[in-house]
């Protein structure tokens, strides 16, 4: 397959890149620092930047088969009334940003595939419930679920699938942006778990790529909209619950008493 890839060039956007393209995928990486092969030094926050990519990839590929949408940043870390707005911006802009502009830049070479598009973003800690001192990254990652879930509403019909997934904890620059920031500013829980985080990753790895390998393979064909965690929810076997998939699990919704067999009055 014909891959885009954002964040390549470090973390598990690198492992990725590099898995792909190891098990015989063609992989064009973006990102901000410079890379070896068929890649594009670029960030995503940046609109013409993006767009750019896309008329380049445009010159040698006649189609892309699927986007991978890896970018992201972390921080600000502290309590959201005194973080710098500045960093807030800037947060949103990669994390929330960037996936919807590769996603809208790449749109027309993914709709030129002779396979079905597969459209596969990051999500994160934070955005399925309140992370205190990680405001912006739980916001960004947030509207990444509910862009996935409005692009999977809007693509019905097309031959086209959109997924969020959450990787789960993952030794990384990001855990240790939070070990440097200490339990004062990143919060107790937060650095605890930052501390006792193991550095082999190898086998979170291993599922994170095997969820990427399955939602690009046809056995997900029909599967768009979900925010999938790759280390609990049983992903292999998603293939054999399509039926029941058309409806609101994994994803993001607002909880009413009579959901909790509770009554207050309501109309």
């Amino acid at each position: 397959m014909n891959l885009v890839l954002t964040g390549s060039s470090s973390g598990i956007g690198k492992f990725l890149a590099d898995s792909l393209a190891a098990n015989g995928h063609e992989v064009c990486r973006i990102a901000r620092s410079a890379q070896s092969g068929f890649s594009f030094k670029c960030d995503v926050a940046d609109w013409p930047a993006v767009q750019h990519c896309a008329e380049a990839v445009a010159k040698k590929w006649n189609s892309v088969d699927a986007l991978i949408c890896c970018a992201g940043i972390q921080e600000p870390i502290g309590p959201a009334m005194e973080i710098d707005p500045a960093a807030w911006r800037a947060n949103l802009a990669v994390n929330l940003d960037g996936t919807f502009f590769a996603i809208r830049a790449f749109y027309p070479l993914l709709r030129r595939t002779s396979h079905r598009a597969k459209v596969i973003c990051f999500s994160g800690g934070g955005s399925t419930g309140p992370r205190p001192n990680f405001a912006a990254y739980g916001v960004a990652k947030s509207g990444v679920v509910r862009l996935v879930e409005t692009l999977a509403t809007e693509w019905q019909g097309q031959p086209a699938d959109i997924n969020a997934i959450a990787p789960g904890a993952i030794f990384t620059r990001m855990t240790e942006q939070v070990l440097a920031r200490g339990a004062a500013v990143a919060g107790k829980n937060e650095f605890e778990q930052a501390s006792k985080q193991p550095r082999d990753n190898a086998a979170q790895l291993a599922k994170v790529l095997g969820l990427i390998e399955f939602l690009l393979s046809p056995r997900s064909d029909g599967i768009s909209g979900k925010l999938i965690s790759a280390q609990w929810d049983p992903w292999e076997k998603l293939d054999q619950f399509k039926n029941d998939l058309a409806g609101d699990i994994y994803t993001l919704r607002r909880i009413v008493p009579k959901d909790r067999g509770k009554t207050w009055g309501d109309k």
